[in-house]
């Protein structure tokens, strides 16, 4: 793996992830401060994506393991962040994550992995190019995590815009996807 900077904000992502995780899953209303912890990491992992970005574009430091493994650490971060905020339902009250959201992130999230894997496993690699869409999607759903951790009550509008982003961001990246597939074959 080359290592620059834009690859150890990746893996420092990939990294905080358990410690994210952890701090949901231990926090007790009694131990509230557990909740400013998994948002401070939270924080930290956004951080080391801006980072991660901009060192890769503005210095070049692409690579084909950061091709990989950026998108799987956000995912990782964003899927952990909606399951256990979902399941640890005293953290996050009163602004709860709704269930049919939690299954539309999840499953998106799902399909863009299985997809990105079958691509990669046919064509022994993977461009993995964001799109305005998807880089929508992700800053609401970065919104919601923050609101749900900061206790903020939403009205219905940011459940939705993060519900209709995640599926027609999914259904842009799964057309994307299947041309991909077609472009190869011929």
């Amino acid at each position: 793996m080359s290592v620059n900077i834009a690859n150890i904000m990746t893996l420092i992502r990939i990294l905080a992830v358990p410690f994210f995780v952890s701090a949901i899953v231990y926090y007790q209303p009694e131990h509230d401060y557990l909740r400013y912890v998994a948002l401070g990491i939270f924080f930290v992992a956004i951080f080391t994506d801006i980072v991660d970005g901009y060192f890769a574009r503005k210095y070049h430091q692409d690579t084909k393991i950061g091709a990989i493994l950026d998108p799987l650490a956000d995912k990782f971060l964003l899927m952990s962040a909606f399951i256990c905020l979902y399941v640890a339902r005293e953290i996050s009250t009163p602004a709860g994550i709704p269930l049919w959201i939690l299954l539309i992130v999840i499953s998106r999230d799902a399909i863009l992995l299985v997809g990105g894997a079958a691509v990669y496993l046919t064509r022994g690699s993977i461009d993995v190019v964001p799109s305005r869409l998807g880089r929508m999607t992700t800053f609401f759903q970065v919104i919601a995590i923050i609101g749900v951790l900061l206790h903020l009550s939403f009205f219905p509008a940011l459940w939705y815009a993060v519900g209709i982003l995640s599926i027609l961001s999914g259904a842009d990246y799964l057309y994307r996807g299947v041309k991909v597939f077609n472009d190869s074959s011929r």
